[in-house]
Parts: structure tokens; sequence; C-alpha cells
């Protein structure tokens, strides 16, 4: 029965949609491309009308699914952080730090690493040297 009302339904939004191009235009000045026009205006609309209810169902569905194991998943989260001798946990926000950088292999490169003036050159502290 319902399907009844439903096609009912379609066809006189079709009629009316068709009745009202058809008037615009007026009886004496009606050709069949006209009428034509006027019929695939009204299939159009009622395509497209159709398409948007069936994507709202489609995505409400989806919806509720998701709430559903939002929901689940919130019970079973509260549900392990009650057993736990009455402590809560709390999830981090912050990321995990990273890892430090490997140090420096433990014996000097060849050469050395560190600037050692030769022994024969004076520091430019001592008294009447200049560099």
């Amino acid at each position: 029965m319902r399907v009844s009302f439903l096609v009912y339904g379609v066809l006189y939004v079709v009629v009316e949609i068709v009745g009202a191009q058809i008037e615009a235009i007026g009886w004496p000045q009606l050709t069949a491309l006209d009428v034509a026009t006027a019929v695939a205006n009204a299939c159009l609309t009622v395509a497209v009308g159709i398409a948007v209810l069936v994507g709202v169902d489609v995505g409400g569905r989806r919806w509720h699914r998701s709430m559903l194991v939002w929901r689940e998943e919130r019970a079973r989260l509260t549900a392990e952080s009650e057993d736990e001798s009455g402590t809560i946990t709390v999830p981090s926000w912050r990321p995990e730090p990273l890892a430090l950088p490997a140090g420096r292999p433990f014996d000097p490169a060849p050469g050395g690493d560190y600037a050692v003036p030769s022994r024969g050159r004076p520091f430019p502290e001592q008294p009447g040297r200049l560099l």
C-alpha cells in the first residue's frame, strides 16, 4: 500500500509540473516539442528529488552505524578504565618524544677533532706579539 501512495505522489508531481509548463506556454502556441520538454523537465525534477532522498537515507544510515560503533568503543574504554583499581587513564595529546641522535664515535677522527695551536706559534695574549 505504501508503494501505491508513492507512485501516485510521483505521478501527481509529474502531471503538475507538465501542466504548469504547458499553461505558461499557452494552448494555442502548444507544439509536440513543448510537451516533450515539459515531460523531460518533470522527469528530471523527480529524478533529482529521488536522488536527494536516497542520498539522505544512505548518509543517515552510515552516520547511525558510525555512532553505534563510537558509543560501543566509548563504553568499552570506560569499562576497561573502571576495572583497573579505580584509576582513570587519560590518553596524552602530545606526541611521543623523538629519539636522541646517535653520539659521535668514541675514538677521535684521524688528525684530531680539536684545533690545537702548534708549539712554535705564539698566542695573541703574549705581550709584544701581533698576529
